[in-house]
């Protein structure tokens, strides 16, 4: 009996320090969980301007481009969504950090810097290339509705589209609609998914991926241009640069005097911030080239030139649910792409004009901003009824980008290295260099577009 008594006495410490062992580790587990939570609320909380530039980037033109590409040519061009990834994160990057120090937007920024002639002529070549792009994704994205369900009607449908972008636009306080477009850009992973249910060949893709490919046809030249020019496109810098200003706007900080100026962890966030949406971007570049190279491509469907022929060549290959994905993601990419471009124009126009500007104005308060909203996007749907053919929409759009980026980026390397407009946060010399660089690719592309259109 005491024997009894003295082992169970024995084995009470091992037992209780066992439980409390044990114990501890689901402690430990839960609050590993927490701060694994916590972090990912904090990252999805430093996501904001340039997710939603970066996503805006894979509109539906971009969609048809990198279909395309794919479906003509393979996994010949997958480096380009390499390749493209840090030319289009250090403009970005730049671009916000212009409107996070200087409290201004990118033309605002011209305009008091440089001639007011030369930033005229961009911001009118900009509108027009801006618009033939709403025009060809207000087409695209009744097409992709047309997908879903055959018996709505097109016309219907673009006036519908467009009408509800210009109602979220004009209507929706700027605090709320940069939320929804920020949760919007989660669209562009049904174009991951699609091309994983495409069963790829993962040691091609990869290959291709690394080696960089090329011949100097036109056609393929026409390509290349027309990626670099949805990547690297002004568009982007313009509406960067303006919703950094916006964001701070929100804040409280209403006049140019009090948004001056940055501070470390402003600039480490932002960098989070474009570097992420910049790799989605990419990513879905990447994901849309290769499904199109293995299934359209390896059946000798080479001739696409809209987003929704892709998905309409793609579902007898790759079945129902990447049909699916695909023309849902044509519709989700159009709705938030279409106020960047709309946006963009007004910016640079309200900017160099000094008209009142910016999202989290009232109609009543900034007539002429909206007004170059409301025009733009009534030419854009207009075009859809002339019979201009989408692919030399596209064409036009890519040609008016290949005209103005490099002036553009031309600006935005001197603005961004000037001490007088930068001060302590001007580029290190790396990035300049590299600015220079970009610039003078853009240059190139946009002679190589001329070239293969003529």
């Amino acid at each position: 009996m005491a024997k009894d008594i003295f082992t169970k006495t024995a084995e009470a410490p091992a037992e209780v320090l066992e439980k409390t062992l044990e114990t501890a580790k689901k402690v430990s587990t839960r609050i590993e969980s927490g701060r694994t939570v916590t972090r990912s609320k904090d990252y999805w909380r430093t996501l904001g301007p340039g997710l939603t530039t970066g996503a805006s980037d894979d509109d539906p033109s971009g969609i048809a481009t990198y279909s395309q590409t794919g479906a003509q040519y393979g996994f010949q061009l997958l480096w380009l969504s390499i390749f493209t990834f840090p030319l289009m994160a250090i403009v970005q990057e730049m671009c916000a950090r212009i409107g996070l120090v200087t409290g201004r937007g990118l033309a605002g920024n011209i305009r008091a810097h440089f001639s007011r002639k030369v930033l005229y002529m961009c911001t009118v070549l900009l509108f027009a290339a801006n618009t033939f792009n709403i025009g060809a994704d207000l087409g695209a994205m009744a097409k992709g509705a047309q997908l879903l369900d055959s018996g709505l009607n097109f016309t219907l449908l673009l006036i519908g589209f467009a009408g509800l972008s210009l109602l979220l636009q004009i209507f929706t306080p700027y605090g709320r609609y940069a939320k929804y477009l920020k949760w919007l850009a989660m669209i562009l992973l049904a174009y991951v998914l699609s091309a994983l249910l495409a069963h790829l060949h993962w040691g091609d893709v990869l290959k291709h991926s690394v080696i960089p490919s090329i011949h100097f046809g036109k056609n393929q030249l026409l390509l290349i241009c027309g990626i670099l020019g949805t990547t690297i496109s002004p568009y982007l810098f313009f509406w960067q640069t303006s919703q950094e200003v916006e964001d701070k706007i929100l804040q409280g900080k209403t006049s140019i005097a009090m948004r001056r100026g940055s501070s470390k962890e402003e600039l480490k966030n932002m960098r989070i911030d474009v570097w992420s949406g910049m790799i989605l971007s990419n990513v879905v570049m990447f994901f849309i080239i290769a499904a199109c190279g293995a299934l359209l491509f390896t059946h000798g469907i080479t001739n696409i030139s809209t987003a929704a022929q892709a998905a309409e060549a793609l579902r007898p290959l790759a079945g129902s649910n990447t049909y699916f994905l695909f023309a849902l993601g044509i519709i989700g990419t159009g709705m938030l792409a279409i106020p960047v471009l709309a946006g963009s124009s007004s910016y640079a126009f309200a900017e160099s004009m000094k008209w009142r500007e910016g999202l989290y104005r009232k109609l009543k308060r900034a007539y002429a901003f909206y007004g170059i909203i409301i025009f733009s996007m009534l030419i854009g749907l207009g075009l859809n009824f002339l019979g201009i053919n989408p692919i030399k929409a596209l064409i036009y759009s890519a040609v008016g980008n290949g005209l103005v980026a490099p002036v553009i980026l031309f600006f935005i390397v001197r603005l961004s290295s000037s001490h007088k407009v930068m001060g302590e946060w001007k580029n290190r010399r790396y990035v300049t260099g590299f600015g220079w660089i970009i610039t003078g690719i853009m240059a190139l592309s946009g002679i190589a577009a001329i070239y293969a259109i003529v």
